[in-house]
């Protein structure tokens, strides 16, 4: 079990049912999907890293942004993103085409081939993640299904501020 304090720190659990202990439950448990999430996507037909993965993701969200948006998006430098969308490019996921009214401007867009192996990927992991919840009994279900309603609906309201953790 890794903890957040660094590998093989073990870090006294808090009361069993308070912040501290349950944050580092959920860190195992992150860290645990974390894992699944990537094993499905190594198992499509085409495998890809998270980072072209990101990217690939990125471009479903933005069809059309340039290469200094996609680096934006994704915070990497723009000779990393250009590298990234060459190598993209030449695995027939991505293509550039010039913005129509901007002559200096490349738009960036995925092609059919690309969002055909983002819905693989995502198809892989729904089926990893519903494998892991058939093993869980029905009520746990529906707790992990409250805990984490709450947690989203709490999340914007427990963001550390600058130079918090």
């Amino acid at each position: 079990m890794t903890h957040p304090g660094g590998p093989g720190e073990e870090r006294a659990r808090g009361p069993g049912d308070g912040p501290e202990a349950i944050a580092l439950e959920l860190f195992d448990a992150v860290e645990s999907l974390t894992t699944l999430w990537s094993l499905a996507a190594q198992e499509a037909a085409l495998r890809l890293s998270l980072h072209q993965l990101r990217a690939l993701r990125a471009l479903e969200a933005a069809p059309g942004v340039n290469l200094t948006a996609l680096a934006q998006r994704l915070d990497i430098g723009m000779p990393t993103a250009s590298r990234l969308c060459d190598r993209l490019e030449a695995a027939g996921l991505l293509e550039r085409a010039l913005h129509p009214s901007k002559r200096r401007e490349v738009r960036l867009s995925l092609t059919s081939h690309g969002r055909h192996v983002l819905d693989d990927v995502a198809a892989r992991r729904e089926q990893a993640l519903a494998a892991a919840l058939a093993a869980m009994r029905p009520a746990e279900r529906t707790a992990l299904r409250r805990g984490l309603k709450a947690f989203l609906a709490s999340r914007d309201t427990a963001r550390p501020g600058p130079g918090g953790p």
